[in-house]
């Protein structure tokens, strides 16, 4: 019995090793890049897009709101309040839908996460969340053209925690703020992929999530809202998976509803959108992120 034991810790420690070893880097660099962005250019960040609200560009808007949005480094709710303040000066909703939905998916951080799981993977994260973006501004431009879509009137803008005058600790403190918020969850994701690879069979993710499986991609879409609590868990476990058979089609598609219905997110939202557009959202979500597994399966 003891032998049978030291011998699956032996096989679960040599996965983990592995893993660790393959991500380790990218979670450091990403941690870092997300806080030197956070203490040195979130400001001017905000300023840019705030001057959008000058330039009469109409749904070219949407390109570099799009784009904004995915340089934010803030989470959902640092955005919310952001976003409520660009409201309260006239910002169009439109433009507004497109900068949350694309920081809502992506952001600096996550994007160099996600170069863990090869340049083709990352670029399709970032393809399909950029024009997740924009088709969320084309929802509310076509649709909600003369109806407020947002409530903001629950929140404020918020206080930055990046205000200590040695500009070198302000650094170490966003770092070691993201370390605490990301940390837990990337070990998690490690020890979880490390006892999928060991003991689920590699054939059976081929036979859910593989290519030209159209099923796949739903429960990929679906299995990313309870599992989905931290983008930096999750490399892992998409690492393993795509390793095991998993399509890119039904990563996309997870990577798409993953964030979008964060349980952490999900609140927040709630509150700006009232229950019949966050139903809306919800469904804009799982609908576009089917479509984009559909697409990038049949034609990738």
């Amino acid at each position: 019995m003891l032998d049978t034991l030291q011998r699956e810790f032996i096989y679960f420690w040599y996965y983990f090793t592995v893993q660790l070893e393959q991500i380790f880097f990218y979670w450091v660099f990403g941690i870092i890049t997300g806080s030197v962005i956070s203490v040195f250019c979130k400001q001017k960040i905000q300023i840019l897009f705030e001057k959008l609200q000058s330039k009469r560009i109409g749904i070219l808007g949407l390109i570099p709101a799009s784009l904004i949005g995915i340089a934010s480094p803030l989470c959902m709710y640092g955005t919310i309040p952001i976003a409520a303040s660009f409201s309260e000066k006239g910002m169009r909703d439109d433009w507004l839908a497109t900068f949350m939905m694309s920081s809502i998916l992506l952001n600096p951080q996550l994007l160099i996460y996600s170069a863990a799981l090869g340049s083709k993977v990352l670029i399709i994260r970032f393809v399909s969340c950029f024009l997740c973006g924009i088709a969320a501004g084309l929802c509310i431009r076509f649709f909600y053209r003369k109806k407020d879509f947002f409530d903001f009137s629950r929140f404020g803008e918020s206080c930055s925690r990046d205000i200590d005058p040695n500009i070198i600790l302000r650094l170490l403190k966003n770092i070691w703020r993201n370390i605490k918020a990301t940390g837990i969850y990337f070990l998690v994701g490690i020890i979880l992929s490390a006892l999928f690879q060991r003991y689920v069979p590699p054939d059976l993710m081929a036979k859910f999530f593989g290519k030209n499986n159209g099923f796949g991609i739903l429960m990929a879409a679906s299995i990313g809202v309870p599992l989905y609590v931290c983008g930096g868990g999750t490399i892992p476990l998409l690492a393993t998976w795509l390793q095991n058979g998993m399509s890119l089609g039904s990563a996309a598609a997870f990577m798409i509803t993953g964030p979008a219905a964060k349980i952490t997110n999900l609140g927040a939202v709630k509150i700006i959108l009232g229950i019949k557009h966050f139903i809306l959202y919800l469904l804009f979500a799982i609908i576009f992120a089917v479509t984009t597994g559909l697409f990038i399966d049949i034609f990738f």
